[in-house]
């Protein structure tokens, strides 16, 4: 499989990933689709779902030819976490 070329700066992409998630994903959303994967082509605006983020990857690849792909865990700030949790306190 050949590496896809990114045609978007880092300044142009994120901000066209955001706003298509926010415009043409999000409405779509279900309360059982929350901690799943949204892959979404930031040019056709075509996005797949999925709880394995390379299955929605993938998906999406194979509905798009070459696509620009931008990745969202939905209903989390962050796509991975790294490093573990503080424990809290119980005393």
């Amino acid at each position: 499989m050949a590496a896809m070329k990114r045609r978007y700066s880092r300044d142009e992409f994120a901000p066209r990933g955001d706003d298509l998630y926010e415009a043409q994903v999000r409405p779509h959303l279900k309360a059982e689709d929350d901690g799943k994967f949204a892959a979404s082509d930031i040019e056709s605006g075509a996005f797949e779902i999925d709880g394995d983020e390379l299955e929605a990857c993938d998906k999406l690849t194979a509905r798009i030819p070459d696509p620009q792909i931008w990745l969202v865990r939905i209903g989390s700030h962050f796509l991975h976490r790294f490093g573990g949790r503080e424990k809290r306190r119980t005393s």
